[in-house]
């Protein structure tokens, strides 16, 4: 018996909770799921704080998770769950899908990793495998114990903004290294920053630098690309209203 065959339960009804900013998508998925019978969606939200007050109220087995959020990213949302409610199994489903948002999702505390474009079949069988405990890359089902020495390997093979010491624990950015890497992406300088924000330029310099070193990039176009790359930031919300009256 494999892995999977021994961890699932088939009779176990599993909640789950779907974050993402389109309606048409969160529908689409609420009914694939719905015609389970051992699964049911208990809410659906469009940003990761609508989300994080639902999974306080409503305690999910599962949260179906889109990384590209408005305010609070998913990987951001993902830490806070896992920091309030470990039980809870988060799956990230993105458009933003290659081998290093997967690593990078994983060590945030994510259960499963896939591609908007997935089978509804093969989502269906990944929301049980992770409600009995599993974590899903790729193809592969694995234990915790496995996890940690995936991600060991994949952090020593990385480059770029992944090139960190496997002991080290990831941590995302906080909201408001979020929000002034919107600024950064849409081309304010320090200073602009700190007017806009109402803080000193120093704290944003410190913030830029906490930043560089999380994204391990050396300059604030590297660190604009990452974002940008990874669906962290999103364009539409770096706004049309300048806070600073630029033209």
């Amino acid at each position: 018996m494999n892995i999977r065959e021994e961890r699932h339960k088939p009779h176990r009804s599993i909640s789950v909770v779907i974050v993402d900013d389109h309606p048409l998508f969160r529908d689409g998925l609420s009914n694939a799921i719905e015609l389970e019978d051992d699964i049911r969606v208990v809410a659906q939200c469009a940003d990761g704080e609508e989300a994080l007050r639902a999974i306080q109220r409503l305690h999910p087995d599962v949260v179906l998770l889109d990384i590209n959020l408005p305010g609070m990213n998913g990987m951001q949302v993902t830490r806070q769950i896992k920091t309030e409610q470990p039980q809870v199994a988060v799956v990230v489903v993105t458009g933003y899908h290659d081998s290093e948002q997967v690593l990078h999702a994983m060590r945030t505390g994510a259960s499963a990793y896939c591609s908007k474009d997935i089978n509804p079949d093969e989502l269906i069988a990944i929301i049980r495998d992770v409600a009995d405990g599993l974590y899903v890359v790729g193809e592969e089902r694995l234990s915790e114990r496995d996890l940690k020495m995936w991600i060991s390997a994949g952090v020593e093979a990385a480059t770029g903004p992944y090139a960190l010491d496997p002991e080290d624990h990831f941590v995302p950015l906080s909201p408001r290294e979020m929000e002034i890497l919107q600024f950064v992406v849409r081309g304010l300088s320090n200073k602009e920053i700190a007017k806009a924000l109402r803080i000193s330029h120093q704290t944003v310099k410190n913030h830029m630098t906490s930043i560089l070193k999380k994204l391990n990039v050396q300059d604030r176009t590297q660190a604009a690309v990452t974002a940008l790359r990874y669906g962290w930031v999103r364009i539409q919300d770096t706004g049309s209203n300048d806070p600073v009256g630029r033209a």
